[in-house]
């Protein structure tokens, strides 16, 4: 059977764009009722039974059998064995990664992450501590799929930041267990570890590591048993359990996002060799059948040839199936006025990735508000920004870049504000607070104001 790759071909001067391009970006983002209650009861489960629980449902789920909670447990003997397995060219590229990575946000932390303080004019003294997390959880992705990359993303900013302890969960499921899409029948003493990942948290200083997943893992992180150490705050992607148990344990941790399928959006201006353009919306597609690639263009005949190229190179791809179900089903190629409206719907989708493949990338920057990451010039593809380029990939989704943020420096510390009001700052604060505090009906809040204008004795 040949496969075809037909992304919706829209046009903004078409009488139908609003209602077809609502569609296209339609993507519901509920989980399904039965998730949603197994996880709940996973999570109750876990926090009652603690280390037994979590044995439980990792012999269940990833047909990985152990005797104790110490057999899951991974050591730092372990990533370096991993790291010193993989062949010489693996072992440079995660130490450049992870140089790059670092040197941005070594950056970002010193632009941002950093305790400030100011007197004002009566003496009083204003600022802002910045502390680090004691211990975050991450959690990296097993079964289908390993991601390397998104350790370094997770573990290295949030070493930056000064966290003392990074606990990471990466479930290894034995082959043909439920976690892998077989149907759970067999279990093994030993599950399928990806050595890369294991060197990937050599190199990111991993403290602790536990071959478990699922919201079992989420459990354990967020509630703490026997064994795995209760964190602050859990971080990374995961499926459809994963992020439902995120979800439901947030306000016991904090978590980063609840991240959905991967986006890229292509503003280009016609001057890219449209095979580029073609490749870099594959590069997302690949991802999942949900993700969503689309690219906007001023120039019809770039659009034709941008869709000649799919049709060339789809059949080359390893993951051409799910590729194809990707752009068919939620891809477009939308026929813009020009540049400028090309930007103005760009910002109402607020991309987790977006490109601007022109000659003068520059020139369009500026009216761009709303995306994970910007990616500016015709060499700038979102795979190096997946991998090396230094900011961080785990990036806002499904619209949610209009309101947060990647991942960061920041995301791994916490502020606190710092008041140290001065006798003359009291003489003048001391007088709003009580009026306000009077208009308020709190009659303690307005007399500890004013037991401080013209103290009679200082204090010791």
């Amino acid at each position: 059977m040949t496969l075809v790759a037909a992304p919706a071909r829209l046009s903004t001067a078409a009488a139908t764009f609003e209602a077809d391009f609502a569609a296209r970006l339609h993507w519901s983002a509920d989980t399904d009722a039965a998730i949603e209650q197994r996880v709940a009861d996973i999570l109750a489960d876990v926090q009652k039974r603690g280390d037994e629980a979590v044995l439980e449902y990792t012999a269940r789920f990833d047909g990985l059998s152990a005797p104790n909670m110490a057999a899951l447990e991974l050591t730092q003997a372990d990533f370096k064995a991993a790291f010193d397995a993989i062949p010489q060219a693996q072992r440079d590229a995660l130490q450049a990664a992870a140089k790059r990575v670092r040197s941005y946000h070594e950056a970002q932390k010193k632009a941002s992450g950093e305790s400030w303080s100011y007197r004002d004019e009566d003496g009083t003294l204003l600022g802002q501590k910045v502390t680090p997390l004691d211990r975050v959880g991450i959690y990296v992705p097993g079964g289908k799929a390993a991601y390397p990359s998104s350790l370094l993303m997770n573990a290295i900013p949030a070493h930056v930041a000064g966290v003392q302890e990074i606990i990471m969960v990466v479930p290894t499921p034995v082959r043909g267990s439920v976690a892998t899409g077989g149907t759970g029948e067999g279990t093994s003493t030993k599950g399928e570890r990806n050595e890369l990942v294991l060197a990937a948290a050599y190199v990111a200083g991993v403290t602790r590591a536990f071959t478990i997943g699922g919201a079992q893992a989420v459990a354990a992180l967020a509630y703490g048993t026997a064994t795995v150490p209760k964190v602050d705050k859990i971080t990374g992607p995961g499926n459809a359990y994963v992020a439902s148990a995120k979800k439901r344990v947030f306000g016991t941790v904090g978590i980063d996002m609840i991240a959905g399928p991967s986006e890229i959006l292509v503003l280009a201006d016609g001057s890219t060799p449209p095979d580029w353009v073609a490749m870099d919306l594959f590069s997302q597609a690949e991802h999942d059948e949900l993700a969503q690639s689309i690219l906007l263009c001023p120039d019809a005949a770039y659009l034709d040839a941008v869709q000649r190229e799919i049709d060339r190179l789809l059949p080359t791809m390893p993951r051409a199936e799910i590729i194809a179900k990707s752009l068919t089903g939620r891809g477009a190629l939308i026929l813009t006025k020009d540049m400028e409206e090309a930007c103005a719907i760009s910002n109402r989708i607020a991309p987790e990735h977006l490109e601007v493949s022109s000659t003068d990338p520059h020139r369009w920057e500026p009216l761009l508000r709303h995306a994970g990451a910007i990616f500016l010039g015709a060499y700038t593809s979102e795979s190096l920004g997946d991998y090396c380029a230094g900011p961080n990939h785990v990036l806002p989704t499904s619209g949610t870049a209009r309101f947060s943020s990647p991942l960061g420096v920041y995301d791994f510390q916490k502020r606190s504000s710092i008041i140290e009001v001065s006798e003359a700052g009291a003489q003048m604060l001391g007088k709003i607070a009580a009026e306000l505090a009077y208009g308020e009906g709190l009659q303690a809040h307005a007399q500890a104001a004013e037991m401080r204008l013209n103290p009679p004795v200082k204090p010791r």
